[in-house]
Order: C-alpha cells, then sequence, then structure tokens
C-alpha cells in the first residue's frame, strides 16, 4: 500500500483515523487501540466462528499490552448471524451495561452490527477485519433489516480498520470471491457516476473518484491468484474494499462505489432471493448486476444518442400519477412497493426537466460515448475476471429464472433515486428495446449458457 495515498485517503475522510493492512498486522492492535481510545477498555464483539479466527488472539494482544478488556460479546457461529435490527439492540444493551470501547472482529454483519450499536451509544469503535468480503469496512451506514426490509442506517464509519492479510486469506474462498465481485462493480458504478455528471444529475467529487477509480485496475487485475488465497492478491482485494469505504466518506454519497449494478442485489436482497434454500450474498448479487448493467451498456453505446426525437420523448413522457400507479403494480410486496414509488417520484422530473436533459446529452453524447468505452469492461471480459474469482456468473447460478431475471431490468431501476444507465436508456426512449435485445437471439443473455 501506498503510504501517502493512504494518509491523503484518511485526511479526506470523516470517521476514519488510521488503517493498517498487512501480514501480522493483527499484532499491533493493543497499539492502535490505545492511539486511539487510550486508557479506554475494550469489549470484542464477535460470532464464535470469528472469535476462534480472529478474536482470541486480538483479545491476547490486548491483554499483553496491558489494555483492560472486558467480558467479550460472542454471538453463536450458527445459524449464521443476520444483521437484523433486534441484534442491534442486543449489541446495544451489552455496551450501554458499561463504559467500553467496542472492537468489532468479523465482515460485514459484525461490522454493521458493531457500528450502528456504537453510534446509538454515542461512542466510536474500531474493527479487526475476517474476511475481504465487502467494501463496508471503511463506509458510514450499515445496512439492517428492520421490519423485514434491509435499509441502510445512517452511523459512522469506525475510527479504526486493521486488516491482516494472512487472517483475511484463511476466509472461506466464497467470501473473498464475494468482496472481489464488490470491488469490481465499481467499474459500472463509475460509468454510472460519469453519465450522472455529464447530465448535471450529480456531479464528481473529484478526490472519490480517485480514491476509487485510479487504482481499480490494479487492485482488479488478478482474480485467480485470489483462489490459490495469495496473501498479497488478497491485501490488494481489501486495500481496494476500503479505499471504496473512505471514498464514500468523502463523498459523503454512496456514489463512488454503488451504481445499477448494486440496484439489482438490492432489488434481489429485499425480494428474499435465495437458491437451494440459501441466501446469496451481496457480492454474488453484486457480481450479477454487474454483467447485466455492462450488457445493458453495450446496447445503448450502439446507439447515436445525439439525434434523439426529443419532442416526441418529451410527449411520451409520463405524468407523475401514471408513474406512480406503474411502479405500485410493478411490485408485489407492499412495503417495496411504497419504497419504489418513492425513490422513483424522487428522480421524476417534468416534460421540460426532460427537454433540458436530453438536449445536453445531445450536445454531450460524443465525448461521453467515449468516455465511457474508456470506463467500461465488456459483458464477457467482466465474466471471466469474476469466474477466475469463483464469482457465479449466471442469473441460474443465484436462482433467478429467465423471466424474473428479465423483468429485474425495469424493478432495479425503480428502488432507488439515484441516476444510473436505466434512466439514461429510459429518458432516451430506448430501455425496453435495448432489455428486449440483450434475451433476443444473438444478444447476450440469450447466447449459449449465459442464462
Amino acid at each position: 500500500m501506498n503510504p501517502e495515498r493512504l494518509e491523503s485517503a484518511l485526511r479526506a475522510a470523516t470517521s476514519t483515523r488510521s488503517v493498517t493492512i498487512g501480514r501480522g498486522a493483527v499484532s499491533a492492535v493493543a497499539e492502535v487501540f490505545r492511539q486511539h481510545f487510550a486508557e479506554r477498555s475494550a469489549i470484542i464483539v464477535a460470532d464464535e466462528n470469528t472469535y476462534a479466527v480472529a478474536g482470541g488472539e486480538v483479545q491476547r494482544h490486548l491483554h499483553a499490552a496491558g489494555c483492560r478488556v472486558k467480558e467479550p460479546c460472542v454471538f453463536p457461529g450458527k445459524p449464521a448471524l443476520y444483521a437484523d435490527y433486534q441484534r442491534v439492540l442486543e449489541v446495544e444493551a451489552v455496551l450501554r451495561a458499561q463504559d467500553v470501547i467496542p472492537l468489532a472482529v468479523g465482515s460485514g454483519t459484525l461490522n454493521d452490527l458493531t457500528k450502528l450499536a456504537s453510534y446509538r451509544c454515542e461512542r466510536p469503535y474500531a474493527v479487526v477485519a475476517t474476511a475481504a468480503s465487502m467494501d463496508g469496512y471503511g463506509a458510514f451506514g450499515a445496512a439492517i433489516t428492520r421490519d423485514g426490509f434491509k435499509q441502510t442506517m445512517a452511523c459512522p464509519a469506525p475510527r479504526a480498520v486493521v486488516a491482516d492479510t494472512d487472517i483475511l486469506a484463511g476466509a472461506p474462498p466464497a467470501m473473498t470471491a464475494s468482496g472481489y465481485a464488490d470491488l469490481l462493480g465499481k467499474v459500472t458504478a463509475g460509468a454510472d457516476w460519469l453519465v450522472a455528471d455529464a447530465l448535471e444529475r450529480e456531479p464528481i467529487h473529484g478526490q472519490a473518484w480517485s480514491l476509487v477509480q485510479d487504482s481499480l485496475r490494479e487492485w482488479t487485475a488478478e482474480p485467480e491468484r485470489l483462489r490459490l488465497r495469495d496473501p498479497a492478491a488478497v491485501g490488494r482485494l481489501t486495500e481496494g474494499l476500503i479505499f471504496a469505504g473512505l471514498a464514500m466518506q468523502a463523498a459523503q454519497s454512496s456514489r463512488a462505489a454503488s451504481g445499477s449494478e448494486h440496484q439489482f442485489s438490492h432489488l434481489w436482497e429485499m425480494q428474499g432471493l435465495a437458491h437451494a434454500g440459501t441466501g446469496i450474498s451481496h457480492g454474488f448479487k453484486v457480481g450479477i448486476g454487474l454483467i447485466a448493467s455492462a450488457a445493458l451498456y453495450e446496447r445503448l453505446l450502439r446507439r447515436d444518442l445525439s439525434r434523439l426525437d426529443i419532442a416526441a420523448l418529451c410527449r411520451a413522457w409520463p405524468t407523475r400519477d401514471d408513474l406512480e400507479r406503474l411502479v405500485r403494480r410493478s411490485h408485489a410486496i407492499p412495503l417495496m412497493a411504497e419504497n419504489a414509488a418513492a425513490q422513483s417520484l424522487a428522480k421524476h422530473g417534468s416534460a421540460d426537466e426532460l427537454r433540458r436533459r436530453l438536449e445536453l446529452l445531445r450536445m454531450r453524447w460524443a465525448p461521453l460515448q467515449k468516455r465511457l468505452e474508456q470506463q467500461l469492461l465488456s459483458p464477457a471480459r467482466l465474466r471471466d475476471m469474476l469466474q477466475a474469482a469463483g464469482c457465479p456468473t449466471s442469473p441460474g447460478e443465484i436462482g433467478l429464472e429467465e423471466g424474473r431475471f428479465q423483468a429485474s431490468y425495469a424493478l432495479a431501476r425503480q428502488i432507488r433515486s439515484r441516476y444510473t444507465v436505466f434512466d439514461l436508456a429510459a429518458e432516451s426512449g430506448c430501455f425496453e428495446a435495448c432489455v428486449a435485445e440483450l434475451f433476443a437471439p444473438g444478444g447476450y443473455w440469450a447466447t449459449a449458457g449465459a442464462v
């Protein structure tokens, strides 16, 4: 890791003050804890699996350095711990009962539970990573399920992150592969931000963009080495995932790390997607969404959007009432329908606003098209990279049959107010045609074995 680059990233972050990545990094945990929390008492939050992998070692290092350490909060290892609101309240109760600084030892779920519980108790926390499985270590906000609906709840990122690449390399291969897919998803997330910036929907935050995109090709270059549990390759992946979180802090938005590929994932998460009775990891859903978004871009970039019939598109633009009725009819789950209607209306402007945006598009399409071609990778190339890392690459591998998968393109657009390739294609009047082409003979998803 480049120390100067990390120092610059930490200066831009709002909550995280130190990141320690490397072989044997766990041995520095007491020093890191003392640096940020002085003589405060520590409490480890883990489950039986992560405590066995790293929690016990963390506890020993803290004791050996003379740190005060309370009895750890350890959840059962089976069934798998889930990030739901009730678990947040359980961690919160443990923290409120004593004056302690929580030290999460785990990955996505334990980090999110501890993050939100710490915020609710008005105290900082730190995390020791146990798997390079997602980009949430350095991110603000916690993905928590409440009342059956997964949502990102605002709360600060950890004060410090410790990531021992020997521990991370020993994580289950599927977790590492999931993290790779999450990081590779920044390809289309970046393309979506370029679109939103060009059409003046959401300007690019220069530093946040740089933190993610400048080294993205390097971080994702050797997926096959992840399957060999190579600590150096896992270290590069971990660096990329943590920098993505720091970028989100810098921009105070998840835009730097999340676009249309994540909208697919969020949709399937809310629908309770499972395969053979088992839930699908966030990263694996993102990976399929990444290929799906890249395939849509591939069709869209073949069109000349500088020659649109703007008047006709504005005449056909739906009213807010028409849109709301359509969105509500599209979702069978009432809570999802309510959320999707609110999100869709939040980004649905008037016909006059559409006209101004399409005029911008007509003027800026040629340079935007070129920039998108430089940013994107083909869906076939992305599929090969994901396969090399051990990720699923077809909808059927995560339990999606073709009809449901094809419908996901329209539904994923509706569930977030973020402007992405979905909205560019819809406002250009070619969304339905592009999606149909993907599933028609000769289209990407109609090729042998694609679905």
